[in-house]
């Protein structure tokens, strides 16, 4: 499997689930409850304390149709201990020059971090598969929209504060895929070990997802996915 291959899947799944939360062991938790509710790219950021551990333990067992992500990646030291744990998939909330240089080789997508027209572009340039536009609270909707609209072959992932209520939004304004954090967990429900509450409510954004338009990119500017 290639590095596109996985950019494939992310974007064919439509949201991602972050999993940043106080220890390895609820992490684990919600990660199995979130294969249940029908999610097969999960990502775990390096917040999580035994982060790295936890990537390798879940990839050791679980088949070739899971992608585990190694989430909040901010050095190419940090990136290549997950991508030897199993991750199939890293992402950084910034720019992190050459990751893509080391982790394409490898079979293993680079989900980038940018906010401004220019980091964004940065990023795609120096290699990410996907853009992730961060934190995407800050302009909401609208700010995506407009970024979209100059940069529309930039494959953009809105990540932060995107939830049930704004998430249709996300996707009207260009986005081919979302990444969701906690808002994907319904605290209760895990802190109790509620899997079947959990469960459904993860399937929700699931179900928003299946009904949200694809957006159409075409080329502007001459800024495409061959990167220049």
């Amino acid at each position: 499997m290639t590095a596109d291959d996985i950019s494939k899947r992310l974007i064919a799944q439509r949201v991602i689930p972050v999993l940043r939360l106080a220890d390895a062991e609820i992490t684990e938790r919600a990660f199995e409850y979130l294969l249940r509710a029908g999610f097969k790219a999960i990502e775990i950021t390096m917040t999580v304390p035994g982060a790295i551990g936890l990537i390798g333990k879940l990839a050791q067992k679980m088949d070739e149709g899971v992608l585990i992500g190694a989430g909040t990646v901010l050095d190419l030291d940090t990136a290549r201990r997950c991508i030897d744990a199993g991750a199939r998939f890293v992402v950084s909330p910034c720019l992190v020059p050459a990751m893509a240089n080391m982790a394409h080789p490898e079979g293993c997508a680079v989900v980038q971090g940018g906010y401004t027209p220019g980091e964004i572009l940065a990023a795609h340039r120096d290699g990410a598969d996907i853009v992730k536009v961060f934190p995407a609270s800050s302009g909401g909707p609208e700010h995506l929209r407009a970024v979209h609209a100059v940069l529309p072959k930039v494959l953009l992932c809105p990540s932060g504060g995107i939830s049930l209520h704004n998430i249709e939004s996300y996707f009207a304004a260009g986005a081919p895929l979302v990444c969701v954090g906690n808002n994907i967990l319904d605290p209760h429900a895990l802190a109790v070990g509620d899997a079947a509450g959990v469960i459904a409510h993860a399937r929700s954004f699931l179900s928003v997802a299946a009904l949200a338009p694809t957006p159409e990119r075409g080329p502007v500017g001459g800024v495409d996915n061959a990167r220049s």
